[in-house]
């Protein structure tokens, strides 16, 4: 267990918590002294079947390091599931102080070829599920006038990925709400902030390694663990952060960045007003310079995202 324990007193919902990045943030959240709810439906990378190990096995582990946790096997697409969650960890514990919005699964097919039940359940565990977790606590934040939101986006989202248009939409979709949420629910002194991982999961495993580039590309993210995940998690949900909010952080191996916020880059203003013939001529030129900029410098489809 850890000698400075941020979290001392404090109770955390982790969904996904019986994954490898979630079980290494409600492993790290316990050692600091957190009572750890571990939510895991323990289906498929796909969302398919369940299994109550993967959670129970993270609360094995919390419990044989001295910690607190108790696992939870709802899944956050159903309502009536995370409101069981957050009453599950008030009833047990007497209040909730942090969720960790983390739970996902993939459906990759290239965009034309996507069926609208691929869409459909990726958007349903990743956005709606971050909705119902947050909604469902929201209540118990207000009340007892605190409270942070963790949730989990992607460069996927953010930048844009091939064959991942559900998970793409899902995942800037997320950064919306939290945004949203931040904003709503500050009076409370409620703060929402989301983390992009770079770290090796199973859901990572899915991504192709049929060439030497690919092969390399997944070497390289094998070595980004998800235990490094954690820290930036604990210190979210740690009253160190109470003047953190509304903020897209990442973490890569030992690097943590804080990504900007859309803003206008460039404008181009014409005072009789714009036809569809003199944005082509004269608009649209001048804002293109600043595209071509960004895509020289390396910003624009930059990264490898995940």
């Amino acid at each position: 267990m850890s000698d400075t324990k941020m979290l001392e007193g404090k109770v955390c919902i982790v969904t996904g918590g019986g994954g490898a990045i979630g079980g290494e943030i409600s492993k790290l959240m316990a050692a600091h002294g957190a009572k750890v709810v571990v939510n895991d439906l323990g289906g498929s990378v796909s969302g398919d079947g369940g299994d109550e190990k993967p959670a129970r096995d993270v609360v094995a582990a919390i419990e044989d390091a001295g910690g607190t946790a108790m696992p939870h096997f709802g899944s956050v697409a159903e309502r009536k599931d995370t409101e069981d969650m957050i009453k599950t960890a008030v009833d047990a514990y007497g209040q909730v102080d942090c969720i960790v919005n983390n739970a996902g699964i993939l459906r990759d097919v290239i965009f034309h070829k996507m069926n609208e039940p691929d869409w459909d359940m990726v958007l349903q565990v990743h956005l709606k599920g971050s909705f119902n977790v947050a909604r469902s606590v929201a209540p118990y934040f207000r009340e007892q006038q605190s409270g942070s939101m963790i949730h989990f986006t992607s460069t996927s989202g953010l930048i844009g990925n091939f064959g991942q248009a559900n998970y793409a939409a899902a995942k800037l979709g997320i950064v919306g709400l939290s945004k949203s949420v931040a904003l709503d629910m500050g009076r409370f002194n409620v703060r929402s902030n989301c983390i992009s991982p770079f770290a090796w999961s199973r859901m990572i495993g899915t991504i192709p390694s049929d060439t030497p580039e690919q092969q390399a590309r997944l070497e390289k993210i094998k070595r980004m663990t998800p235990a490094q995940q954690a820290p930036l998690a604990v210190y979210l949900a740690s009253d160190a952060s109470k003047h953190v909010t509304g903020q897209i952080f990442g973490v890569r191996s030992n690097e943590i960045y804080l990504f900007s916020q859309p803003r206008p880059i460039r404008s181009t203003h014409r005072a009789e007003g714009w036809t569809p013939e003199t944005i082509a001529e004269h608009g649209m030129p001048a804002l293109e310079k600043s595209f071509f900029e960004l895509e020289r410098s390396g910003d624009v489809f930059s990264w490898d995202p995940i």
